[in-house]
């Protein structure tokens, strides 16, 4: 590779890295303009959900969960994350038209938007996240110093799955009404507000199949238990999503040439 043409891929980086701040920017302010609480809806959402759940599990059915309100907020954000990009996703194509019919546009970046977008609802839950930490009396331990490294790989997993969802969606447009069986679905099949030792024991194979399970397994165990998760689920994981981002990517530039056409 020559000078020029190295210097040439690192511009071609710093438009894309600026190009999707840019967009992330822009999709945060229209999707909460007009609205006379703003980016507060991104926490208002995750603190009802921690409400219903913590009457529902704790006054009514009595999981024994210690520190189950801290147990289910770590749970719904992480979920809401995920949830929300794959929603988002399915519409990353289908509703940018006019960018994705601009000659030279960068199509590659909008379903890196939807994560990023999404993530940054989780980054503005996190004080929130902090304050229960401090109420519910937990002891923060260096192990929390890996909810980084967690966070990056679930933004890996949901990127490799919103490039697919993204892509599919502009010739089988049933691919979003699907979706949100799918995740229907999925929400129960995942410890989002009950522990994952409660599911019974000829189930668990299944339950542990789910590579979010792990995730929020793991950000619960850094944040609520103050201890390092087990490692072996999480090389599968890593593994899952870099297939995934890998498989994603090819899909959706295969697919690429062909967006504006369908639209």
């Amino acid at each position: 590779m020559t000078t020029l043409e190295a210097g040439g891929r690192g511009t071609r980086l710093t438009y894309l890295r600026d190009l999707t701040r840019e967009l992330v920017s822009r999709e945060l302010k229209l999707r909460y303009r007009g609205s006379a609480l703003g980016l507060l809806w991104s926490l208002l959402t995750p603190l009802a959900q921690l409400v219903v759940f913590t009457l529902l599990f704790r006054g009514v059915l009595k999981l024994d969960v210690p520190n189950y309100p801290l147990f289910v907020f770590v749970g719904v954000l992480a979920w809401n994350w995920f949830q929300s990009s794959m929603i988002v996703a399915a519409g990353a194509i289908t509703d940018n038209r006019e960018l994705v019919r601009r000659p030279g546009f960068p199509t590659i970046v909008l379903p890196a938007v939807t994560v990023a977008t999404n993530f940054m609802h989780y980054l503005l839950a996190l004080p929130v996240l902090a304050l229960f930490v401090l109420l519910s009396g937990v002891t923060l331990t260096p192990a929390l110093l890996l909810l980084p490294a967690l966070l990056a790989l679930q933004f890996l997993l949901t990127l490799g799955l919103a490039y697919l969802v993204s892509s599919v969606n502009v010739t089988f447009r049933d691919t979003a009404h699907l979706l949100a069986v799918a995740l229907n679905l999925l929400f129960y099949l995942t410890p989002v507000f009950y522990a994952p030792e409660s599911v019974p024991e000829r189930f668990r194979l299944v339950a542990n199949l789910n590579p979010l399970a792990a995730l929020l397994n793991a950000q619960r165990d850094v944040i609520v238990e103050g201890r390092v998760p087990a490692l072996a689920p999480l090389v599968v994981v890593a593994a899952l999503a870099l297939a995934l981002l890998a498989l994603g990517v090819a899909v959706f530039r295969r697919q690429s040439g062909r967006f504006a056409e369908e639209l």
